[in-house]
């Protein structure tokens, strides 16, 4: 990989080492970073932390995995500096936060599509439409449709084994939405999970499997799993970075974010560091995440709305 640079980045890093003494002769803690949230952003987050380790490895760059809903309550209870997020933070969220005199930015890190998936061994499940898809995951479906041939007359009696995220993930948000018309919307009889990981294991695991994550999680399990295309009404497409970035992978392209506490950005330095490295860096992070990158539009409102902290 090419050697990354960043302007000013090694004063900023050097300050960033030091242990600065705050009123009270309390000690500010200069060299850790805390993000939590969404499982699909984590591994974007985890890139761009080995990448920065590279140049400043006396900052601890910790990356948990509550699910969006999780990471927005730990991120507003002001337990975090970063919140990665699969969606864009809710109303009633922001309300908590701003209660709680957390003010933050909202950042776009990457583009991913919300892949639709199926052991390697289903032949016969090459495109979904969205009304098939509803057919499926709606609240009605729920001990009524369990059989592949009931989706379509053409598919084998095979048993649908679903998996998906939990209802704290942004995923499951996402997909309600667009899928169910309404957030939260689903049958509840499937296996949920906030770890991508095990929803992989759980699908290819299973004949009539079926489930959706983040499309980074079937390339990285390409022997397990692989995406089905979605017909969102104008034929099928499947998920790539041109059908994302181009807006053709309708209805389940979607931005990705990083939500970053103002104070956190202003006042710690190694906070700074990271996301502004992080930033500069997004095609790099996005590559070694397997993710798709920014295009050249969203990148400049992403620094625009860095440079408009403080």
């Amino acid at each position: 990989m090419k050697a990354i640079s960043l302007a000013g980045f090694a004063a900023t890093a050097a300050v960033a080492a030091l242990v600065l003494t705050g009123c009270g002769g309390q000690d500010v803690d200069t060299t850790n970073v805390v993000a939590d949230g969404s499982s699909t952003v984590a591994p974007l987050t985890e890139a761009a932390a080995t990448l920065f380790r590279d140049a400043s490895p006396e900052i601890n760059v910790t990356v948990a995995t509550s699910g969006t809903g999780g990471g927005f309550e730990k991120f507003c209870a002001g337990e975090t500096d970063l919140s990665n997020a699969s969606r864009p933070i809710k109303e009633e969220e922001a309300a908590i936060c701003a209660e709680a005199g957390i003010e933050f930015t909202e950042i776009i890190v990457a583009n991913d599509g919300l892949a639709v998936v199926v052991p390697v061994g289903n032949t016969f499940a090459q495109c979904l439409t969205v009304e098939q898809l509803n057919t499926i995951w709606g609240p009605d479906a729920e001990g009524t449709i369990t059989s592949w041939k009931q989706v379509d007359k053409s598919f084998p009696d095979v048993e649908l084994a679903l998996f998906g995220p939990g209802t704290d993930s942004g995923t499951f948000d996402y997909f309600t939405d667009e899928i169910n018309g309404e957030e939260g919307a689903i049958r509840t009889d499937y296996s949920p999970s906030e770890d991508d990981n095990v929803l992989v294991q759980g699908i290819s695991g299973a004949e009539g499997g079926l489930g959706f994550f983040g499309l980074s999680y079937v390339t990285a399990n390409a022997d397990l799993v692989r995406a089905v295309d979605v017909d969102g009404g104008a034929g099928c497409v499947g998920a790539s970075e041109a059908t994302v970035q181009d807006g053709s992978y309708t209805p389940l392209g979607r931005p990705l974010f990083v939500y970053v506490k103002n104070t956190s950005y202003m006042e710690k330095p190694q906070v700074k560091s990271f996301v502004d490295f992080y930033m500069e860096n997004q095609a790099e992070v996005a590559a070694l995440a397997t993710f798709i990158p920014l295009t050249a539009d969203q990148a400049a409102v992403a620094a625009e709305a860095l440079a408009s902290i403080g």
